[in-house]
C-alpha cells in the first residue's frame, strides 16, 4: 500500500514555531549568562593572580586560588551538560536480527519504504505493552545524525492483529519521517540541557564539596558560587517552564502527525482499534504480573506470561460482554467512555500526548480508510512466538529473588486461580455495575417503608440507574476540580463545561449552580437504594427466610460510620513514623517513639479486634495471623542508644500495613455479603417467576 499524501497541519506549524521561539529565547539568555560568566572568570583569575603577586604568602595564595576558582566553578556549572549523555538501559531488552525474524523485518522494510524514513539501527523486544523508537542522546546529538532503535513489546504483539501492529509501527517511524519532525528532537535535547543545569547536580555538588574541603578559604568562594548559581537557576527555571510547555504542545501535534502517517499506510481503522484496546491489554498484563507478585513467597512463577495475559484478556472481554473480532476484543469508543460522565473539559497544556478521544477524532478526519476487515494475530509475524514469549518471561523472572526452589504453573492452573480470585473480588453481573463504584447509601432502616408501586428488579439495576451513579461521581469530581480552579490551586485560565466556555473567575458561580444538581442526583440514588432494600426485604419475607438482610445492612451501616476514623489510625501513624526514613537526632527519635506509644496501643487493640472477626477468618493466611499475634502480644522497642532495632521496626510496619488492608477488606466483604445474600434471593425470585409462568 502506498502512503496517501499528507501535509503538516497549521496547528503543527504553529506549535513548531512557538517551540523554536522559546528555544531561541533560552539560547539568547543562556549565551548572555555564559558571556558574563566568562568575563567573571577572567576577572577572578586576574584578581587572584594580582592578590598573590601583591603579597605572596600562604593565606593570600589560598585566597587567590579560591577567588580564581569562583568563576571556574560557575563556568563548570553552566557547561557540565556538554559532557552529560543519556543512555537507555537495555539490560531488560532482547535484540533480534533479521535471520531470526524474517517476516517481521519484511514488515519493517515495507513500513520504512511507505513512510519514507530510515531503517532502525537495532530492533529490540521487551516484556511490555508498548512500542517506541529510542536512541542514546547527548548535547551533540542536536548537531550530529543519530540512528534510532526500535522497541517492540511482546505484551503489545500478543494483543493486536498484524495490521494493527503495522499501524502502530508506522506511527513510531512516522515521528522521524520528515525533516521538520527533527524540531521535536531538537526541543527534547534543549529540554535535557536545561533539566541538567537545574536538577542533575549530584556530581557537580560532590566536586564542589571536595574542593571546599581542601581549605577553609576555598569554602568561602564555594558559598559565593553557590549563591550565583542559584540566581542562574532561578532565571533558567522560568525559561524551562516556557520551553517545556511549548515542547509538550509540539509533542501532542507530533502524535497527531504520526497517527496520520500510520493511517496513510494502513487506513485509520487498525490504529483506532488498537488504541481503544490498549488500556485493556495493559490491564491484562498488569493483572498477570500482580498475580505472580503475590506468589513470590510461595516460589511460584510462570513459563509464559503471555498465554496468561491472553486468558485474562478473554476473561475481561467476556465479563464486559465485548464483541470478539479477529480473535481479539473489539472495544467501541462508546464502550470505553461508558462510565465517564464528566462534562468538564480542561485543555492539559502539560500533557505530552493527546487523549484517545482526540486522537481517534483526528484519525477519522483523515478519511484514510480500508475495506479489508480480515486479519490475524500479530503473533503470527514471529517465527516461533511461543519460544520467544517463554524467553522474555524467563528474563523477567530472573530479576525476582525467591527464597526456595521455584514451581512453574501452567496457564490452565493460573487461570483457574486467577478467575477464582477475580470473582471473589467482584460483584455479580446481576447488579449491572451499580455497586462497582459505590456502596449502599446509609439510610434509616426503621423509617424505610414499602413503595406503593412494585418496582421490578430490572428497573432497580437498569442502565438508567447505573448512569445516575456515574453521573453523580463525575459531578462530584467536576465540583472538586472547579473548586481548585476557583481557589487558584489549578493554574487554569479557561475551561469548557457541557460545551460552554468559561473563564476562571466564573468557576465559583458555576459551582453554586452544580451543587443542587449533585444533591438531586444523590437523593435519587438514595431513593433507589431504599427501594432496593425494600424489594429484597419483601422477597425475603415472601420466601419465608429468616430475617438476615436487615442485620446485614445494619452491621454495614454501623461499620461505615466508624471506618474513616479507624482508617485514620493507619494513615496517621504512618505519617508519624516518617521520621525513620530521614536523618533524625537520637534524642528526637526517642521522643518520637514515646509520643506514638498511646497510638500504637490503640493499633494493637484494633488489630486484635480484626483478628477475631468471623468475616476475615478465610482472608488471614497463617503466617500473617502469626506475625500480627506476635506483634500484639508484647511491647517492642524500636531504637537503642544509636541505632534502630530493624527487626522490630519491620514488624511494626508489617502490622500497620496489614491493619490497613484488613480494615478495607472487612468493609469490602461486609458489602459483598449483602450483595451475595441479595443474589440468593434473586435466584429464588427468578425460579418463582419461571414456575408461575
Amino acid at each position: 500500500m502506498n502512503t496517501r499524501e499528507i501535509h503538516l497541519s497549521p496547528e503543527f506549524k504553529a506549535q513548531a514555531t512557538k517551540a523554536i521561539l522559546a528555544i531561541s529565547v533560552f539560547i539568547a539568555t543562556y549565551l548572555i549568562i555564559l558571556v558574563f560568566a566568562v568575563l567573571l572568570t577572567a576577572l577572578c583569575i586576574a584578581a587572584g593572580i594580582s592578590l598573590i603577586a601583591f603579597k605572596p604568602m600562604l593565606a593570600t595564595i589560598a585566597l587567590g586560588i579560591g577567588l580564581a576558582s569562583l568563576g571556574v566553578l560557575i563556568l563548570i556549572f553552566l557547561l557540565k551538560f556538554i559532557f552529560k549523555s543519556h543512555k537507555i538501559d537495555r539490560s531488560h531488552l532482547t535484540e533480534i536480527k533479521e535471520h531470526q525474524e524474517p517476516e517481521l523485518f519484511k514488515m519493517l522494510r515495507e513500513i520504512v519504504q511507505d513512510v519514507g524514513t530510515n531503517f532502525p539501527k537495532k530492533v529490540y523486544l521487551s516484556s511490555e505493552v508498548n512500542a517506541s523508537v529510542f536512541y542514546d542522546s547527548s548535547f551533540w546529538s542536536m548537531f550530529l545524525p543519530v540512528k534510532k532503535n526500535l522497541l517492540i513489546g511482546l505484551g503489545l504483539v500478543n494483543t493486536v492483529t498484524k495490521q494493527e501492529l503495522k499501524a502502530i509501527l508506522s506511527h513510531e517511524f512516522g515521528h522521524f519521517s520528515q525533516r521538520t519532525m527533527k524540531v521535536g528532537s531538537y526541543v527534547y535535547n534543549v529540554n535535557q540541557v536545561i533539566f541538567n543545569i537545574l536538577f542533575e547536580n549530584d556530581s557537580y555538588e560532590n566536586l564542589v564539596q571536595r574542593w571546599a574541603n581542601v581549605s577553609g578559604y576555598f569554602s568561602i568562594f564555594v558559598v559565593i558560587a553557590g549563591k550565583i548559581n542559584e540566581g542562574i537557576q532561578w532565571i533558567l527555571r522560568k525559561l524551562y517552564n516556557v520551553v517545556n510547555k511549548n515542547y509538550l504542545g509540539l509533542s501532542r501535534e507530533m502524535e497527531f502527525h504520526a497517527d496520520e502517517i500510520a493511517a496513510s499506510v494502513t487506513g485509520y481503522e487498525p490504529l483506532k482499534k488498537s488504541l481503544l484496546r490498549m488500556a485493556l491489554a495493559d490491564n491484562s498484563l498488569d493483572n498477570v504480573l500482580n498475580f505472580y507478585n503475590g506468589k513470590i513467597s510461595d516460589n511460584i512463577k510462570s513459563d509464559n506470561l503471555y498465554r496468561d495475559q491472553s486468558c485474562v484478556l478473554n476473561f475481561l472481554a467476556e465479563s464486559n460482554s465485548l464483541i470478539i473480532t479477529n480473535g481479539l476484543p473489539d472495544i467501541s469508543l462508546e464502550e470505553q467512555s461508558k462510565y465517564d460522565k464528566s462534562k468538564l473539559v480542561i485543555k492539559n497544556q502539560w500533557a505530552s500526548h493527546p487523549t484517545i478521544d482526540e486522537r481517534i477524532d483526528r484519525l477519522e478526519k483523515t478519511g484514510f480508510s480500508t475495506a479489508d476487515n480480515s486479519d490475524s494475530s500479530a503473533n503470527n509475524v514471529f517465527s516461533d512466538i511461543d519460544q520467544l514469549q517463554k524467553q522474555i518471561t524467563s528474563k523477567l523472572f530472573e530479576t525476582v529473588s525467591y527464597q526456595g526452589e521455584t514451581t512453574v504453573i501452567t496457564s490452565d492452573i493460573f487461570f483457574e486461580e486467577y478467575k477464582k480470585e477475580a470473582l471473589s473480588n467482584s460483584f455479580s453481573k446481576t447488579y449491572n455495575g451499580y455497586y462497582n463504584s459505590k456502596n449502599p447509601v446509609t439510610f434509616d432502616l426503621n423509617l424505610s417503608q414499602p413503595h406503593n408501586d412494585k418496582i421490578t428488579l430490572d428497573e432497580l439495576f437498569s442502565d438508567k440507574k447505573v448512569d445516575l451513579v456515574y453521573s453523580a461521581i463525575a459531578l462530584q469530581n467536576d465540583i472538586q476540580t472547579l473548586n481548585s480552579i476557583s481557589n487558584k490551586e489549578l493554574a487554569v485560565k479557561t475551561f469548557d463545561y457541557d460545551g460552554v466556555k468559561y473563564d476562571r473567575k466564573n468557576a465559583g458561580k458555576l459551582l453554586e449552580e452544580l451543587k443542587p444538581e449533585l444533591d438531586r442526583l444523590n437523593e435519587l440514588i438514595k431513593w433507589n437504594d431504599c427501594a432496593i432494600y425494600e424489594f429484597f426485604i419483601e422477597e425475603e419475607k415472601q420466601q419465608g427466610k429468616p430475617k438476615e438482610l436487615e442485620q446485614l445492612y445494619r452491621d454495614f451501616f454501623e461499620f461505615d460510620k466508624v471506618f474513616d476514623s479507624k482508617y485514620e489510625l493507619y494513615t496517621g501513624l504512618l505519617t508519624e513514623l516518617q521520621f525513620v526514613n530521614v536523618t533524625t537526632p537520637f534524642e528526637q527519635i526517642t521522643t518520637n517513639f514515646s509520643k506514638i506509644k498511646p497510638t500504637e496501643e490503640l493499633l494493637k487493640k484494633e488489630i486484635n479486634l480484626l483478628l477475631s472477626e468471623a468475616v476475615l477468618q478465610t482472608e488471614l493466611p497463617f503466617e500473617v495471623k502469626e506475625k500480627l499475634e506476635q506483634y500484639t502480644s508484647k511491647t517492642h522497642e524500636y531504637f537503642g542508644v544509636t541505632s534502630y532495632f530493624d527487626n522490630n521496626l519491620n514488624m511494626l510496619f508489617v502490622a500497620l500495613h496489614n491493619y490497613g488492608y484488613l480494615l478495607s477488606r472487612k468493609y469490602f466483604l461486609m458489602k459483598k455479603n449483602i450483595l451475595a445474600y441479595q443474589e440468593e434471593l434473586i435466584k429464588e425470585y427468578a425460579q418463582s417467576v419461571v414456575y408461575s409462568g
